[in-house]
């Protein structure tokens, strides 16, 4: 069971590092909605899971692979625009992995990895205490899709500070 207090926080933290990592420049504005999870958007989804002994938390950003989202996340490299994105996540993952820690200190993160969107109905095999679905719009032009999937091997709840992501370090790899 997951307290209201841990979703709370939970989604302050996502918030954050939404609005903070998964721009290309700190002075793009990010619009989150919450979104029914059946009209999630995007045709490929990039997961990233973050552990704990108590739970686990899967962030799966929804995205396609068109003009404004390519132009957006590529510029004018050529490549594989879900590598890209891939590194974007994995810094919304890290950021919010650095606010989870001060509550949860044995935190172990995933390396992303990108499945079809028609994977999405099968988190309910996952059984979890805790799912929501937001749109994200970037800079007003691109489309994301977000969905937070908390399982939990207990109670949990939790109140996470208030304070923004974008004042601590970039979410960088850290030695062990």
């Amino acid at each position: 069971m997951i307290g209201a207090q841990a979703k709370d926080s939970i989604e302050r933290i996502f918030f954050s590092a939404v609005r903070t990592r998964l721009v290309t420049d700190a002075q793009h504005h990010c619009e989150i909605s919450p979104r029914p999870a059946e009209a999630a958007q995007g045709a490929q989804v990039v997961v990233l899971t973050i552990s704990s002994m108590q739970f686990r938390l899967l962030l799966l950003l929804h995205f396609e692979d068109d003009e404004a989202t390519r132009r957006y996340y590529m510029g004018d490299t050529q490549g594989s625009l879900t590598e890209s994105f891939m590194e974007f996540g994995n810094l919304c993952c890290g950021a919010m992995n650095q606010q989870l820690v001060e509550h949860f200190p044995d935190l172990g993160m995933s390396t992303p990895y990108a499945l079809s969107s028609a994977c999405l109905p099968y988190l309910r095999e996952l059984k979890p205490d805790y799912v929501s679905t937001y749109a994200l719009t970037l800079d007003g032009s691109v489309r994301l899709g977000a969905t937070l999937c908390v399982c939990s091997q207990t109670s949990l709840d939790f109140v996470a500070a208030q304070t923004e992501t974008a004042n601590e370090g970039a979410g960088e790899l850290e030695l062990f």
